[in-house]
């Protein structure tokens, strides 16, 4: 029953009913718990230990919380333990695979050889993937060949559900890195059995020579982060190329507003592709996987991130008291293995917060009837304090902030400066926003919209807006530099508090509280 119930999850992951869907996940949980993640993995075989809760104690979604979450500071090195990302990957102990019956009947049937081959492609760790936060040292997340052939098989799926075509010239453009976006682009396009030239983004080609690629291949479908990809194609529209062909833009590693999203479109047009479905993914290291939006109908919102519930279990909690939200409420994802080897993590808190929460409802575009997460997505912490005069704070909300300018339509490419006036860590903050036209409106116009929409969404408004040409704003992002282009870039100088000497005068403190109060924007797709 159990094997039977593993393979009707997997192959009809779109198609279940949600009531078989929660069950079949709960059972595949029970297995992957006591035959995987407790007996081999240091960290969790501790955690339940001293949890004293058993696999089998869990029938129910609500049994989950009787376990603790797992965050992102549980893989962070310590002194004490200088390797602790180690014990959270599966290492199986040969004394316990070889009492196990399956291996037992796999070596009377296929051999001591092949069993031993089989067992080293589930659990021998052979790819590594890291964590891009950049409040923290990256976290290593290892991979196996049963984790690539999952990732193989759920870059297929986002393909399908992109409905993108096996004779599509597809043109990857995120960069050459050991983070998920890349590898899981490059597996899709395995697994899809399809054409995917992956270019490397700004830092190997530079944008020039993407533009260049695009030119020269003439793809049907761009993949990549969405400040990137607007920079690329608004030097395609200046180099005066031509692509008609182009069908899809598949966007991860930022959120993409409806506003970029029309930006996009506008500039493929000018190409000469006057149909292009602009497609968002959501992932994140400690899932090995992305999630894909379906098409939306013209005019139509889109519909949410359709999960692969055989692969992971998907949780929706407030964020303040930790307890689940109701179906459709919105809340904090966290997310729970299912098939993972390698690295694993159970009831991690991504930090993410979407919008409209987790629902099970049937996709009204697609009729696909996987869970799907719906709305925007957003950093639960990027609401960060800004000291706008020298006596008290005030919390601007900066997910907000690339809302707004992003659905400005005359505005191209912007970037958001933190500083200090006079650049003295003790004056007040100032907000600079740089921006460049990208129509016909007048920079006194575009500088009215800024400041306007900005105070109504955070009752905050610049201290200055610049205006700046294309390649400027490349420059001041990153491009071919920074793995991720820099939208929010935060040059305040740290302060430092007087510290007493031992004969009692004062002397600077380095103020450590600096890197994570203003700590801006760590992206989800791939942290």
């Amino acid at each position: 029953m159990r094997l039977r119930s593993k393979k009707v999850l997997t192959r009809d992951w779109d198609q279940l009913d949600p009531y078989e869907l929660r069950e079949r996940q709960l059972s595949r949980l029970r297995w992957f718990l006591s035959t995987r993640v407790i007996p081999f993995s240091a960290h969790y075989g501790k955690v339940f230990r001293e949890s004293g809760v058993e696999p089998e104690d869990i029938r129910s979604f609500s049994d989950l919380a009787r376990l603790p979450f797992t965050s992102k500071l549980d893989l962070l090195n310590t002194p004490e333990n200088p390797n602790r990302a180690r014990d959270f990957v599966l290492i199986p102990d040969e004394a316990v695979l070889r009492r196990r019956p399956e291996v037992i009947f796999s070596v009377l049937r296929r051999g001591k050889k092949k069993t031993q081959a089989r067992l080293a492609e589930e659990f021998r760790p052979i790819l590594m993937t890291a964590t891009t936060g950049r409040s923290s040292d990256p976290v290593p997340f290892l991979y196996t060949q049963h984790d690539l052939d999952n990732l193989a098989m759920t870059g297929r799926r986002m393909m399908e559900v992109c409905n993108s075509k096996p004779e599509y010239r597809h043109l990857n453009l995120f960069p050459y890195a050991p983070h998920l976006a890349f590898w899981q682009m490059h597996y899709a396009g395995l697994g899809f059995n399809t054409f995917c030239l992956s270019s490397g983004g700004g830092k190997v080609m530079g944008t020039s020579g993407n533009v260049a690629m695009i030119k020269k291949i003439q793809p049907d479908a761009l993949i990549g982060m969405p400040t990137f990809l607007y920079h690329v194609l608004q030097q395609a529209v200046c180099d005066d190329a031509r692509n008609p062909n182009i069908q899809r833009i598949v966007l991860g590693g930022e959120k993409v507003p409806e506003g970029m999203r029309r930006k996009l479109k506008a500039l493929c047009a000018e190409l000469g592709s006057s149909k292009v479905e602009v497609i968002s993914t959501y992932g994140f290291t400690e899932a090995k996987a992305a999630w894909p939006e379906c098409p939306a109908p013209e005019g139509e919102m889109p519909s949410g991130f359709h999960l692969f519930p055989d692969l992971g279990l998907v949780e929706v909690i407030d964020p303040e008291t930790g307890k689940p939200q109701p179906e459709g409420v919105g809340g904090e994802i966290v997310f729970t293995a299912l098939n993972s080897r390698g690295t694993v993590v159970f009831r991690y808190r991504t930090g993410d917060y979407i919008e409209h929460g987790l629902t099970y409802e049937m996709c009204p575009h697609c009729g696909r009837r996987a869970p799907r997460l719906v709305g925007k997505i957003s950093r639960v912490s990027n609401f960060r304090q800004l000291k706008l005069d020298k006596i008290k704070g005030t919390l601007v909300d900066f997910n907000e902030l690339e809302h707004v300018l992003d659905d400005i339509d005359g505005i191209g490419a912007w970037q958001i400066e933190l500083r200090k006036v006079n650049d003295d860590p003790y004056e007040a903050d100032e907000i600079v926003v740089h921006a460049s036209l990208s129509g016909d409106g007048g920079k006194t116009e575009m500088k009215r919209q800024i400041e306007r929409r900005m105070r109504v969404a955070t009752e905050v408004s610049p201290n200055r807006v610049e205006f700046h040409d294309a390649e400027t704003l490349r420059r001041l992002h990153g491009v071919g530099e920074n793995l991720k282009e820099e939208k929010v870039a935060d040059h305040r100088p740290k302060a430092v508090a007087p510290e007493k000497t031992h004969n009692g005068s004062s002397q600077p403190k380095p103020d450590n509280h600096g890197d994570n109060e203003h700590e801006i924007l760590e992206e989800t797709s791939h942290r």
